[in-house]
């Protein structure tokens, strides 16, 4: 798997970001279903949600370093194959204990994302890796909100194991995609005996490292708060589920804008420039939602509203964060980027938490802008330190 190839297109690098994200929430909508043909509640199908994840913040820390030592194209290959084999055992699975072991072998699909941003990284600069970020990162967006949508329509038309086979087929063409475009990029990979997370080390003890982590982590974190408290904010408006979808769909929209912002803006404004107006223009717009709700506005546009400028800023800050994350050790960002997209899950996933535990019906609204807020300043705080880290040192 390690003969010499062309470098990969941007066009396959965007779809396997897209399959890397995409089965997370393509088969939703037949859980209900699963789980009467399986036999069980409810509530042990949704564990295929909780263990897919928590598999795939593991396997951050794993590939990304090994990416680093064996090369960005056997690894992809292997991680593909390895999900193309655990979709048809989903696929296949006669009872819901074989089902979940496959699934959390599918997550091995998950780390192909920080791959791609490392492969883009080998052959640019890091102001024009964070250009082609943003556009990674809009089909990272653009995926999961297909996605339920498709999956729905298949096990409507052929039943939720079709999902799984649609699932497997995309898998195979991004495979052999991968096989004939995806040319190895790491020219400057360790050889011989070692330890391939050695740089774990040298990346935790860097301040830069942890600005950009952090920067992420929080302004990601405000996405996942509005995600655990929407549904409970917006339960005094009466919404149909649909309605509320449409709604709660807003803030990826301001995020795909963003991206593509990024995307534009990348070369032209420095990286932390456009990390600060991002974190800047999160934070007043949250404040914004705040003084409408003191003000008594109800509208649901007054709650929602704001929460859009989130995406937007997100979408302008995670391409740059990104590119510095993995810029700290340049010859190792397989493992900066591994290790930053864990720091980064794990930290929106305790902000989820947070929310999660704060909400209740009576201080929804008021509530959720403020947890949204208060992971937007740390954001905030942590790109602000950014810029102190990069200001040049004075003479004399």
């Amino acid at each position: 798997m390690s003969a010499p190839f062309p470098k990969p297109r941007l066009f396959t690098l965007i779809l396997l970001s897209a399959l890397a994200i995409l089965p997370i929430n393509f088969f939703l909508p037949s859980l209900p279903g699963m789980a009467a043909e399986f036999g069980v509640d409810y509530g042990v199908m949704s564990l295929s949600l909780a263990a897919y994840a928590g598999v795939s913040a593991c396997l951050q820390l794993v590939v990304g370093p090994l990416s680093d030592r064996f090369g960005r194209r056997p690894v992809i290959l292997w991680a593909v194959a390895i999900f193309l084999a655990a979709t048809l055992g989903c696929a296949l699975a006669p009872d819901a204990g074989t089902f979940l072991g496959c699934r959390m072998l599918q997550a091995a699909i998950a780390p192909t994302y920080a791959i791609s941003l490392a492969t883009i990284r080998d052959t640019a600069s890091r102001d024009g890796a964070a250009g082609q970020f943003g556009t990674l990162a809009m089909a990272w967006a653009i995926a999961p909100m297909l996605g339920p949508a498709l999956g729905g329509l298949i096990d409507q038309a052929l039943g939720w194991r079709a999902c799984f086979y649609a699932l497997a087929l995309i898998g195979g063409g991004v495979w052999l995609l991968c096989w004939f475009d995806f040319g190895e990029t790491n020219t400057a990979r360790a050889s011989g005996p070692g330890n391939p997370y050695g740089a774990f080390g040298a990346l935790l003890g860097s301040a830069h490292f942890w600005a950009y982590c952090l920067c992420s982590a929080f302004s990601v974190g405000a996405f996942y708060a509005f995600l655990a408290g929407a549904p409970l904010a917006a339960a005094a408006f009466e919404l149909s589920p649909a309605v509320l979808g449409m709604v709660m769909g807003s803030i990826t929209g301001g995020f795909i804008l963003g991206s593509f912002l990024a995307g534009r803006l990348a070369g032209r404004w420095p990286g932390t420039t456009i990390i600060l107006a991002g974190r800047t223009l999160a934070c007043l717009g949250l404040c914004l939602g705040l003084a409408l709700h003191a003000a008594g506005l109800t509208h649901i546009l007054a709650l929602f509203g704001p929460c859009l400028f989130v995406g937007l800023s997100n979408g302008l800050t995670q391409p740059s964060a990104s590119a510095g994350a993995i810029s700290v050790l340049p010859a190792r960002t397989g493992s900066a980027a591994g290790l930053s997209g864990a720091i980064s899950v794990a930290g929106a996933s305790l902000v989820s938490a947070l929310a999660g535990a704060v909400l209740t019906p009576a201080n929804a609204q008021a509530g959720l802008l403020l947890v949204m807020l208060a992971s937007a300043t740390l954001a905030l705080l942590a790109a602000l330190t950014l810029r102190h880290l990069e200001r040049p040192a004075p003479e004399g």
